[in-house]
């Protein structure tokens, strides 16, 4: 598949996406409204992503961050992975995955990074049901998930992995939005589904913080059906929660929890550009903070922390099948 022709598969990959589900009620006693980060903190430009993409996803483990997967301009779908140091300020080449994929979902747990599902091919035809995690420097298989699944989120709580929202491919071969939560026990090496998140959705941010599951923004269709729309899920009861919406709705953005109790969303597309947007959810307070903007507005793009500390790695510059290799960090030490 040529570049242009990947780039028009990417616009129109809202085509065969059903719309289902609908918001929940907001809740009283909450507002969406921003405020002023009572932070001066700005970003800083760092050694960049050595191969440009977008499509990618992305986990911190070790202390480093892996920027795995997505379309590369030279290569379209690959399966790269490049790991970053923030002590050193330097990438290192990582072992590749054993598939090329996009739109894949991965997070972390005692240093083992864990890749699921995806878009396979050069296009966005073929999400699997695939899932590999990485240990002592080889990725190996685990159990295949329930059905085949790209472009949500997932999170690690305790010893359980959340995958949320996405796109499936139904038994008709029909891609969906998902209609469950699963949920891979990691010690039993077992799936389970779960009720899903009350508005479903793909190309969503995904984080967790205080054993709790954060799914922010979003769309269901094409790039004019965004979403700000924002829940939490408590693992202990299956229930979601409707929390402020995130005040500028997008999709195609990433998230991430900082260790200080920041839900941060950077990034998105929409049919006039790519957002520059950076906004926080204090979680003690319940409230979302505009932090400064991102330097190079992206979608696609790994959102990853270390500490306080957020990393914008990689996505597309542009609406469609574009490519960077911005590596952005903001420290929210003190906020």
């Amino acid at each position: 598949m040529t570049g242009m022709s990947l780039r028009v598969a990417w616009l129109l990959l809202g085509v065969g996406v059903a719309l289902v589900g609908c918001a929940p009620p907001n809740e009283p006693g909450v507002t969406a409204a921003p405020v002023a980060s009572p932070s001066a903190a700005q970003w800083q430009s760092l050694s960049p992503l050595p191969t440009a993409r977008t499509e990618v996803t992305g986990a911190a483990a070790g202390g480093s961050i892996y920027v795995i997967g997505g379309f590369a301009e030279e290569g379209g779908t690959v399966a790269t992975v490049e790991v970053y140091d923030p002590a050193t300020d330097s990438w290192s080449q990582g072992p590749d995955l054993p598939i090329g994929v996009n739109h894949a979902m991965a997070t972390a747990r005692r240093g083992h990074v864990f890749v699921l599902g995806g878009y396979q091919g050069q296009g966005l035809t073929r999400p699997t049901r695939r899932a590999f995690v990485l240990r002592s420097g080889q990725w190996r298989a685990i159990p295949r998930m329930p059905y085949p699944l790209a472009a949500g989120g997932a999170v690690r709580v305790g010893d359980r992995i959340f995958l949320v929202g996405g796109v499936r491919a139904n038994d008709a071969g029909e891609h969906v939005l998902s209609d469950h939560t699963l949920v891979y026990d990691i010690s039993a090496r077992r799936w389970r589904v779960r009720p899903p998140v009350t508005t479903l959705r793909q190309h969503l941010g995904a984080a967790a913080f205080g054993g709790k599951v954060y799914v922010v923004g979003g769309r269901t269709h094409g790039l004019d059906t965004n979403l700000g729309v924002v829940e939490r899920l408590d693992p202990a009861t299956d229930r979601w929660r409707k929390l402020p919406d995130l005040p500028t709705a997008r999709g195609g953005l990433a998230a991430t929890a900082t260790e200080n109790g920041y839900v941060v969303a950077a990034g998105g597309e929409n049919p006039s550009g790519t957002n520059p947007e950076v906004e926080a959810f204090e979680v003690s307070s319940s409230r979302w903070l505009s932090l400064a903007p991102l330097p190079t507005p992206r979608h696609g793009l790994a959102v990853v922390a270390l500490g306080s500390v957020v990393y914008v790695i990689g996505g597309g510059p542009e609406p469609g099948l574009t490519y960077s290799d911005a590596n952005e960090a903001i420290d929210l030490t003190g906020t």
